[in-house]
């Protein structure tokens, strides 16, 4: 048969897994999978959430509507935007990466500007869809260049998956604004920000008013669901909603209805409010101890971090990531996230800070 080829790769980081786990039976040892961006400080307690779930409901049991279900969007929209938004601005996707396929086969521009050190997710969806990549090195950068980006997308992802680098929120809303006002799309994945805080956070609503920025959001960080592919897209324009719409229901016909159910209750009831404020205090606490001790052991990356904070989920050290899998600690070489600077990446690696603190500071006092 013929075939049809993308010439996207499959993530680096599944080959680290695969190699870690044969070494791991080759050795009878165990390994710290910092490799991976998954919550693993502790899990959120859905026990009382399920009691309240009607398995046998024609809401679990049918097809969903292809935009989302109701009740999840209006959490949605009084979660994250104070109800200051309107549900038809608000798309329900099958999780973040889903999220963003569909944003990218959407939109219309000459070009996707990374930051110059990203997701590579980020370009291998954009080299399935045949969209051409570009790169910026940092937001001043970006406002040197407002002629030639004009017609273009720049993704902001703060914090920054790989460094965990945090920009300060003034910063970034006068960025976004000058680029929307610039006919610049901005879309903003921000996977990492919710765990740090809650409903009180006025980010997002403070974007409402920008025609050209998108919000992709995802479940699987904040409230630790990555198992149940849940997120979503909002936007104010009509037009993207439109096609966005449709594009929605052919790939997807409607996402999991349990997932959407769950995560419903969770932004809604009490007992998911407090769920949610368990499972982020206790991961909160966990990823600033590990911050601290690599800070104390002198391994953190500082000078990925002189203008911003070392947050998380994952930070840089100066560890290379094989130097790191000789004391059996998984990681990936920060030269995967990069286009422009990889031998000087190769030095570094890419850790998952999400994890118990025992365990971690067990690992590294090996060095």
């Amino acid at each position: 048969m013929q075939i049809r080829k993308s010439g996207a790769k499959y993530s680096a980081i599944v080959g680290i897994g695969e190699r870690i786990r044969k070494q791991s039976v080759e050795t009878g040892e165990e390994y710290l999978l910092l490799n991976r961006g998954v919550n693993a400080v502790c899990n959120i307690n859905l026990n009382s959430i399920v009691e309240d779930v009607g398995f046998n409901s024609n809401a679990m049991q049918v097809y969903p509507p292809s935009q989302g279900r109701q009740e999840l969007r209006e959490a949605i929209n009084q979660h994250y935007f104070d109800n200051k938004s309107t549900l038809s601005n608000i798309s329900i996707s099958g999780g973040g990466m889903s999220a963003l396929d569909l944003t990218f086969q959407t939109l219309n521009v000459d070009r996707i500007l990374l930051p110059e050190y990203y997701w590579g997710s980020y370009f291998q969806i954009m080299t399935i869809r045949e969209i051409e990549s570009g790169t910026y090195t940092h937001f001043d950068n970006l406002l040197d260049r407002l002629p030639e980006i004009k017609n273009s997308a720049v993704i902001i992802c703060d914090p920054n998956n790989p460094i965990g680098n945090k920009v300060e929120d003034d910063e970034l809303f006068r960025i976004i604004q000058i680029l929307n006002d610039n006919d610049t799309t901005v879309i903003i994945d921000c996977p990492y920000r919710r765990i740090f805080c809650d409903n009180e956070d006025l980010f997002y609503q403070n974007l409402l008013d920008f025609e050209n920025v998108i919000i992709v959001e995802s479940f699987s960080k904040s409230i630790g669901l990555s198992g149940q592919r849940l997120g979503f897209i909002h936007s104010i324009n009509t037009e993207f909603n439109t096609e966005l719409g449709i594009r929605l229901m052919y790939a997807t016909n409607g996402i999991n209805a349990f997932s959407q159910i769950l995560v419903a209750n969770l932004l809604n009831s009490e007992k998911g409010e407090n769920s949610r404020k368990q499972f982020k205090e206790t991961t909160v606490k966990g990823i600033n101890q590990n911050i601290n001790f690599l800070e104390e052991k002198g391994l953190l990356a500082s000078e990925f971090y002189t203008n911003s904070k070392a947050i998380g989920i994952f930070v840089i050290v100066n560890k290379s990531e094989e130097e790191l899998l000789e004391k059996r600690i998984g990681s990936v070489s920060l030269s995967y996230f990069t286009k422009t600077q990889k031998d000087k990446a190769a030095k570094y690696a890419r850790i998952c800070v999400s994890v118990p603190p025992e365990e971690f500071k067990t690992y590294f006092d090996k060095f």
